[in-house]
């Protein structure tokens, strides 16, 4: 394995939101070529290709996508890893450039869900049975949902985060005041899929999904593509000046699965594999949580972002809520946390998420987020889980 860096050189993406005039194909590609335009390559310099996608993830997405983009036989990878797939998409990229195998990658991450309403539904219990016998790996005579637990989205996030407010007395506000921040963010975000802004006690009122989470706390499904280039260490000392100054280094790569949990079998655990990805990324990188500048992580309902703040070790083991109360996860706090929006309001199509994390915060470093621009960012740390479960990590830094 090469000791030397991977690098961002190219980095673009494409409005989330519902986007009727663009197929999956149409969104890959454009995003894919603008961020080749971004690094000043083509498809001829690229080795290595990625695609994350989750819905036709068995439809050779990365192909169709090269079609479009350019046919040059290279090595290619169709991913799939559930919330993170982006981000493993990104992960073997780095791997490859790392092991030597390449010195250019392009990463696309894409999804076209539309308004598909909501997921990660259960087994059902057969309506046609007339005999009740067990059967499966459970033993079971019907439906296992909500009955030993959950694998609804809505219904995992809020537990965890019930868990969370029992243990340390948070409170419905502190839950609430998570999207009212991230709305706000997205209004200063162009590519979000939802600008408006919304006061605490409008997110509180709102219809209610799964308690504490209220239908403003909740990401909506959409559409969208992001992309990345990436290089080796070599290869980015060929490049002009201009190319380097803008170049962001990916300082750790870190990719968990769920280690045994007691409760594990009823209930995803989203808190001990998102812990061990973050102490693991910064010993890999060298940083600790008080040396980032921005931080996007994966608030696919506010309750997630809320006992991510304790798992990422932004705040104190268990003061998740003193810290949304004391302003510091908001764009000018000490440390800001889905400046983008995040998924609640910059949207969640979930093959590009992993990927538009990383866009993110490589904007912010390079100093080029318009009005939503933390000043100075020098590191910045991206994160997503996908239940079943995977965590992905990330820590970029700016070009010294």
């Amino acid at each position: 394995m090469s000791k030397q860096s991977t690098w961002i050189v190219g980095a673009a993406m494409t409005r989330f939101g519902r986007l009727p005039d663009m197929d999956l194909i149409d969104l890959g590609a454009s995003a894919a070529q603008a961020a080749l335009a971004d690094a000043g390559m083509t498809m001829d310099d690229v080795q290595v290709f990625a695609v994350g996608n989750a819905y036709e993830s068995s439809g050779m997405v990365a192909q169709r996508i090269q079609k479009q983009i350019g046919q040059t036989g290279i090595e290619t990878y169709n991913v799939f890893n559930a919330c993170a797939t982006g981000a493993t998409a990104v992960r073997a990229a780095h791997l490859a450039i790392q092991a030597g195998e390449a010195d250019v990658a392009l990463v696309v991450g894409v999804e076209k869900m539309g308004k598909m309403g909501m997921l990660g539904a259960g087994a059902k219990a057969r309506s046609d049975r007339k005999v009740y016998t067990p059967g499966g790996r459970f033993g079971a005579v019907m439906g296992t949902e909500g009955i030993l637990g959950t694998g609804l989205m809505p219904g995992v996030f809020a537990q965890a985060g019930m868990d969370y407010a029992r243990q340390h007395d948070v409170t419905f506000r502190q839950f609430a005041k998570v999207a009212e921040k991230n709305h706000y963010h997205s209004s200063l975000n162009p590519l979000a899929q939802y600008r408006d802004v919304y006061d605490v006690e409008a997110i509180m009122a709102a219809e209610m999904i799964a308690y504490p989470n209220s239908v403003l706390m909740c990401c909506p499904t959409g559409d969208g593509a992001a992309s990345l280039v990436l290089v080796s260490d070599e290869k980015r000392r060929s490049l002009d000046a201009a190319q380097r100054d803008r170049s962001v280094k990916i300082s750790a790569s870190i990719l968990t699965t769920d280690p045994y949990t007691p409760t594990g079998h009823a209930m995803p655990d989203i808190n001990t594999l998102t812990r061990q990805a973050a102490d693991k990324a910064y010993e890999v990188a060298g940083v600790g949580p008080a040396e980032l500048d921005l931080v996007e992580l994966h608030d696919c309902f506010a309750t997630a972002e809320l006992v991510h703040y304790d798992n990422l070790r932004l705040c104190e083991p268990g003061g998740a809520g003193e810290f949304i109360d004391s302003g510091a996860p908001r764009r000018d706090g000490s440390t800001p946390v889905n400046v983008s929006g995040g998924l609640i309001s910059k949207g969640h199509p979930i093959g590009a998420t992993g990927v538009a994390g990383l866009y993110e915060v490589a904007t912010h470093l390079r100093g080029e987020a318009g009005d939503r621009q933390i000043d100075g960012a020098r590191v910045g740390l991206a994160h997503v889980i996908g239940l079943g479960s995977a965590c992905g990590i990330h820590i970029l830094e700016r070009a010294a």
